[in-house]
């Protein structure tokens, strides 16, 4: 499957295979005989971060997030799943042109440290908001909470 496990219990990081030829490149961001068998993605987007920008970090109660990294990015993880094998880790991994596998109870956030704008497409497993939006938002948010042990500097 190409995927490979990480210093925290769940999380999967993945090279994306870039085909270079005279047009340009192209990379497969996933198939379905390549996915982990419990993991199905619902929905797709892809956002766009400046340089210095840290998105997160938050978690999920039930979401797991596939995040596909296209610029010079850091990926910041702590593993806050009290029953987890690696409770209380924290990581942090460059994941330019990469793929990161991020279970719920994982907060997560990540930073674009390059010097032009970067690239995150997800496929995360869950529709945001829910089947028509009319469900909670699944966040934990701890971005502007200035007591927060989960701060990117």
């Amino acid at each position: 499957m190409g995927f490979h496990t990480t210093e925290i219990e769940g999380v999967l990081i993945k090279d994306l295979k870039v085909f270079n030829d005279q047009r340009g490149w192209l990379t497969e961001l996933f198939r379905d005989d390549e996915l982990p068998e419990e993991f199905r993605p619902l929905m797709g987007y892809i956002s766009m971060t400046y340089p210095g920008v840290v998105r997160g970090p938050h978690e999920h109660r039930y979401q797991t997030d596939y995040f596909c990294f296209f610029g010079d990015f850091t990926l910041y993880l702590w593993d806050n799943r009290e029953g987890s094998g690696t409770y209380g880790r924290k990581m942090a991994v460059k994941v330019d042109r990469k793929i990161a596998l991020v279970p719920p109870g994982v907060v997560h956030a990540y930073k674009n440290e390059g010097r032009e704008n970067g690239f995150v497409v997800n496929f995360p497993d869950r529709l945001y908001a829910g089947r028509g939006r009319k469900e909670p938002v699944d966040e934990i948010r701890y971005e502007d909470v200035p007591e927060s042990p989960y701060r990117v500097e």
